[in-house]
Formats: C-alpha cells, structure tokens, sequence
C-alpha cells in the first residue's frame, strides 16, 4: 500500500509496476485521495469507477500500462462532461473519445482519471473560468498555473497525476509547462492527429502532454503520432521516438539565442536566465551560437479575429443570448469580430500570415534552432485574465503570447524546458526547430535535463 502518488516520472511509474513494487490500483488509490485533499482545483471531473475497470484490468506490459491518466477538459471522452470550460455547454456530455485519448488509453494502456481545469474554450492562457473557478500553480498557491491546459500541467507538478494530455493552439501546452515547472512540448502540426470531426481551420493546434520528463514525452508520442484518416493534415507514423532519445548529433548545428523574438516584453532576470541556459546548453551539446538578428513580425489581429469563426459556430444558435455565460474576454472578442470582420480585415489576416511564415523559414535558412523565453514572466496572480495590471506590470493577452504563438502559426516544433527559478517561480526557455525536426528538440531538451536536472514536482507537493 502506498499513500502518495508515485513523485517519479510517468516511465519510472510503469517499471515499478512491472517490478511489482506498486500496483496499478494501488496507484490510483494514491491519486485519487490526493486528488480529494488538493487545494489546486486542477481536477473538475473524477470517474472513479471507470478508473477502477481500468486500474483492475491494466496491462503493465503496454506503454503506459496502469498509469493514471489527468485528460484536460477540451478533449472529449465519451461519456463524460463536454462543456469546453464554459456555462453554455454546462450540461453537454461528449458523444464520442478524441483520437488522441483512443491511442492513449488503448494502446497506451493509461487509466482514465479525470478531466482537469482549462480556459473557457481553450481562448485565453490562463487558468481560470466561470464554470469551475480557478486552478492553482503548486508552486505558489494563488499563482497561475496558466493556460490552457493549467489544470494538467497543476495536476503532473502538484504530484497528483505523472502526466496529463494538453492541447496547444497558440502556447497552451508550453506556457503552463513553463509556469508550473514542466517539459511541454508542441510537435510540428499533424504530428499527433486531432479529431474525429477535426475543425481545420485555422491549423495552428497540436495536442500532447504535461509532463515530468523527456522520456515522458518521447513514449506519449511513440503512441499518440501517426496518421489518421480524420484529420486529413495529420503526419506519417515515425517509430522509435523513446528508443532514438539522445542519438542525434547535434555538434556543430547552429542556434540563434534570442530571448524576446524581437516582439514581446520579457523581464529583464528572465532575459538573463534565458540568455545563460541557452549558452550553456550550446556548450553542452555542441551547437554554434549564430549572433542574428531575430525579429519576427507580430501577427495581424485580424488573423486573430478571423479565428473567431470556429468558436462562432460551436456558439451558433445560443449567441450572442449567451453573452452574460461567457468570459468577459470571450465576450469582447466575439463582439469585436462580428463588428471588425469582413473580406478587408480576413485577407490582411491571411496576408499577416504568410509574412510570418516566410520570416520563420528565412529564420531557419540561417539556424537549426532559436531560443527564447516561453513566458515574458513568472506566473501571474491566478485570477488574472488579460489586460490586467499586476502590480507594476501588465498581463497582456497579445504580449503574453508573443513568444509562443509564431511557432503555432507556421507550425514549426517547439518544446519548452525549465531553467533556474525566479523568486521561487519557475522559469521556462523554448527552443524551437525546423519542421519534423522533432526529434532534435527533445535530445537538445534531454541535454537540459542530464546536465541541470528540474524538480520533478513542485517543492509544495505531497510527499
């Protein structure tokens, strides 16, 4: 009998089952009473029966065979609640499980523990809504975890769950993973498949995991990646991801540090822990640190408002009578997309685009790989939405993802990393790489994590 949950990583779980040190239920035992006495709100749904068919019956000789799975709430699962984080789909339950979440509790072998805390409809990198509250950063309570997959990246740091799945669209795997202390990575677009019913517009999301080690996420994407018919962008299987960890030669490739990207405001100590890892993972691995001038241009808001339209059309019918159910944030941009909207403002969005994927592929005709921060700051109060001062600071909707939506726009990998602490805050460096350079990416982030190891949870976690 064990009475916390396993503070190892998701791998180092699946061979102490197998050893026979712990069991599978005995596991989720743990879990779910840590999830019961948690303070972090990461959890909004548990089904403890459906878990206990699962843990009863798991085999350990699957990748992740008996490990308790954290699902965040935008992806649906059948059965379970499909609200998308928002009161106007307070009662919809989901009709069918993601491709994502077939592979993982399939082949996988995971066990279904809950839906943890999103934004309201995955819009905002923030970890609060006004269906279930506000979740908790482990690190400081009353801190963000971030967004949108907050309540994963709280769950895996906090140490109730090893690893969760996240979505990312715009920074949502990588910015909580930066906050909470997390390796996050975002993979080139269709390299896990999305769907069924897959929205194709605007292909800037990518689903994955929050998770506690490279390996971690090495193994998630030996089962998750490969193509599927319904999402007619997704990408070739490639095999050997956890095998292949660490055997790419990365000596003499070059990199282009460049904290800010030429486009967000970033803390000055932030800056300088991102400027001192990034030299020191260039000397660890080999790489030739290029001295250019990286400045990609900020995206149009009307590519931004554009994008609206897939949220308009989940809202059709209820809109805008829904209004007073919705973020306020939310609320504003649906109004100013229907007022802004029109053939003018949707070809400067599409123009806005191509301008930044061609300063992106002119970026990589001179670099292997950028480095930047993940997040301008150390998380901010958690229930900040955007557009809020914090102190002598402003947490800006565009500002806080100006580091980590380039990639989601031209679909380039991105992983991010934990670097040294700030005020007992977690800091994160994203690196980023050419398209299905993926694998490259983790062994540079696996270089990171053998020579300047991360706290696997949170100092504030049960123990």
């Amino acid at each position: 009998m064990t009475d916390t949950p396993w503070l190892g990583d998701a791998c180092s779980l699946v061979e102490a089952f197998r050893a026979k040190e712990r069991s599978p239920l005995e596991e989720l035992d743990a879990t779910l009473a840590a999830i019961a006495a948690s303070d972090l709100n990461a959890f909004v749904h548990v089904d403890e029966e459906r878990a206990r068919a699962a843990a009863a019956e798991a085999d350990t000789a699957l990748p992740f065979g008996g490990v308790p799975l954290g699902i965040k709430s935008l992806d649906s699962v059948e059965g379970w609640p499909y609200t998308e984080e928002s009161l106007v789909f307070a009662d919809r339950v989901a009709d069918h499980t993601s491709t994502h979440m077939t592979r993982m509790l399939g082949a996988g072998g995971m066990v279904p523990v809950g839906q943890t805390l999103a934004s309201e409809f995955g819009g905002l990198n923030v970890s609060t809504n006004r269906l279930h509250g506000t979740c908790h950063n482990p690190w400081q309570h009353g801190r963000t975890a971030g967004g949108s997959s907050g309540g994963s990246s709280a769950a895996v740091a906090g140490g109730l769950v090893t690893i969760a799945s996240g979505g990312d669209g715009g920074g949502s795997i990588r910015i909580p993973a930066a906050f909470n202390g997390l390796v996050g990575m975002k993979g080139t677009a269709g390299r896990i498949p999305r769907g069924p019913k897959t929205q194709i517009n605007p292909m800037t999301v990518v689903v994955g995991c929050q998770a506690r080690s490279v390996r971690d996420v090495a193994r998630w994407y030996d089962v998750a990646t490969g193509y599927d018919s319904r999402d007619p962008y997704s990408l070739p299987r490639i095999d050997g991801w956890e095998r292949d960890l660490g055997s790419f030669d990365l000596k003499g490739k070059r990199v282009a540090i460049a904290p800010t990207l030429g486009a967000a405001v970033v803390r000055d100590e932030v800056q300088e822990r991102v400027v001192t890892a990034a030299e020191a993972l260039a000397r660890d691995a080999g790489l030739v640190v290029v001295d250019l001038d990286v400045r990609l241009p900020t995206i149009d808001v009307a590519w931004a408002l554009g994008n609206l339209a897939g949220l308009f059309e989940d809202l059709r019918g209820r809109w805008p009578g829904c209004k007073d159910q919705l973020t306020p944030s939310i609320a504003f941009g649906l109004e100013f997309a229907e007022a802004a909207v029109d053939l003018d403002s949707v070809a400067k969005g599409d123009v806005s685009r191509t301008e930044c994927n061609e300063a992106m592929a002119a970026l990589f005709d001179e670099v292997d790989f950028v480095i930047c921060a993940t997040n301008p700051d150390t998380a901010f109060p958690a229930e900040v939405l955007v557009n809020t001062r914090v102190g002598d600071r402003k947490v800006e909707a565009g500002n806080n993802g100006a580091l980590t939506i380039p990639a989601n726009i031209t679909g380039n990998p991105s992983i991010s990393v934990p670097i040294e602490p700030l005020d007992g805050l977690p800091v994160g460096m994203q690196i980023m790489g050419r398209h299905h350079e993926d694998q490259l990416l983790l062994d540079l982030a696996a270089v990171v994590e053998r020579t300047v190891p991360w706290p696997l949870v949170a100092p504030g976690a049960p123990q």
